[in-house]
């Protein structure tokens, strides 16, 4: 059968048979580099700067959702309110302040505590309880990434689970290879004190002998290879799946394939079975796929943090060139008291170019495209956290998702613009949306060339903010914004 994982790779070997010998294990499946991505769009309207610059870089959303939980070294301390829609009246609905008020097992507590977890996240308050209850209900949870959401839904498979009978009884969904792997690391470490329950992955590399029902009660993987095990080799018994765990699912509805195959696997499990969706987003599109797999959910909803302009002056310069850009950088940089800046370039061409130019005169400079594997850029962004670069010099691939306290000032050394050369709204709110974090003052600048100076007006009008025009030599003016 045909695959439509969106994975980047495979893993040769076989399937693992305990959470506890994932990382020790030689043949366990593991993280693979992504391939380089040479998918990338020209753009209308090409300037002489565009013309050398060579290609704009993607990065997927699955991508991006794996390096957030790469990064997360702690929880997403959230002040928002959680939202309950509750659809069952029937449904017992309360929340908790500690681990030990939820039905688990000592060996969970243990994990959960060796992980670091003194007490649950917002998240975890309201849907631990639901996802825990008996009957079970099922349920559809809504939060941003680095908020829980994983713990929480592996805390309820483990607990799920009758370590008694070794046939699969738990299927969890993702929609890449990666991020299926990274579940597994969050089960290993929660369930290293669970010795008789075992984990396995249906992943592109992980065969398995067609007919021969696997023992091991978790199954995490993609949804093609889900599929072909649950269909063609018949190694799982899906009547006797008891708890379903659909993963990223706004992913999922953004990858053609993978949500089809999901709702396929999911229309053969019993009724009784227990549905588990998550997503990072919650939008009408999201709605509409969870509807047509789960009946009856309870739906939890963590507020996002809205992006507003109110905390952050904007600024523009008009300049003749690169060069002229760069001029204007660096009387920002030495005119202003800055903690960290994060530089926004439209192709890693130009972000090359900058940090070359940069580190020339000296600075300390990190750079994040979309050629390095997501691990190199996890490391890139946590040195950055750590301080030990004062400057991160970046593509789209963290135009959103990425928090460090300490950036004051955000450059757009080039505006964010569509295929068609239009704004783009949206990756612009994003971007300068990395400085002003928690509630802070922040400062954004744009480097805009003379032919592009309606982009600016444009942007104004859609978000109705101001946009200051500076003189890119007027030192006495940047040096009234630092005071």
């Amino acid at each position: 059968m045909a695959e439509a994982d969106g994975q980047r790779g495979g893993a040769g070997g076989s399937r693992v048979l305990s959470p506890r010998l994932m990382a020790a294990s030689p043949r366990s499946p593991q993280l693979p580099r992504p391939r380089r991505r040479d998918s990338f769009s020209r753009r209308a309207d090409r300037g002489p700067e565009e013309e050398e610059e060579e290609k704009e870089e993607r990065v997927d959303s699955a991508e991006t959702s794996l390096l957030n939980k790469l990064i997360r070294t702690s929880l997403i301390e959230s002040s928002h309110h959680v939202e309950v829609l509750q659809q069952d009246p029937s449904s017992p609905l309360f929340s908790v302040k500690t681990f030990e008020e939820l039905p688990l097992k000592k060996e969970l507590l243990q994990g959960i505590y060796m992980m670091g977890f003194n007490r649950p996240s917002k998240i975890q308050e309201t849907a631990l309880p639901i996802m825990l209850a008996y009957p079970p209900q099922n349920l559809i949870a809504q939060s941003q990434s680095g908020t829980g959401k994983t713990a929480a839904f592996v805390l309820a498979m483990l607990s799920r689970v009758n370590p008694a009978e070794k046939y699969p009884q738990c299927l969890c969904l993702a929609p890449t290879y990666e991020l299926a792997l990274q579940i597994g690391r969050v089960l290993e470490a929660i369930g290293r004190y669970c010795a008789d329950i075992k984990v396995t992955f249906a992943v592109r590399g992980n065969r398995v002998p067609p007919g021969e029902l696997l023992p091991e009660q978790i199954v995490i993987g993609t949804p093609g290879t889900m599929l072909d095990w649950c269909f063609k080799r018949r190694v799982i018994d899906v009547a006797r799946i008891s708890l379903f765990v659909l993963d990223e699912a706004d992913i999922m509805i953004d990858t053609q394939g993978l949500s089809c195959q999901s709702i396929r696997i999911q229309r053969v499990l019993p009724k009784k079975c227990q549905m588990l969706l998550f997503s990072a987003t919650f939008k009408e599109s999201v709605r509409a796929f969870a509807i047509r797999i789960v009946s009856n959910p309870i739906v939890i909803k963590l507020r996002e943090e809205e992006l507003t302009l109110s905390n952050i002056r904007q600024y523009f310069f008009v300049c003749r060139n690169r060069e002229e850009k760069y001029g204007a950088l660096c009387n920002i940089y030495g005119s202003i008291t800055v903690g960290q800046a994060m530089i926004f370039c439209q192709t890693r061409k130009s972000a090359d170019w900058l940090a070359k130019e940069m580190s020339h005169d000296g600075h300390q400079v990190a750079i994040l495209t979309a050629e390095l594997t997501v691990a190199q850029r996890a490391d890139v962004i946590q040195r950055f956290r750590d301080g030990k670069e004062k400057v991160l010099i970046a593509t789209n691939v963290c135009a959103r998702g990425i928090d460090v306290q300490q950036v004051t000032i955000v450059v757009n050394f080039n505006l964010p613009t569509d295929q068609a050369g239009r704004p783009d709204f949206e990756t612009y709110l994003h971007r300068i949306g990395r400085t002003g974090r928690f509630g802070k003052r922040g400062v954004a600048f744009s480097m805009v060339e003379s032919r592009q100076a309606a982009l600016v007006q444009l942007i104004e009008a859609h978000f109705q903010t101001k946009i200051k025009e500076l003189d890119p030599d007027d030192m006495e003016e940047l040096e009234k914004l630092g005071n």
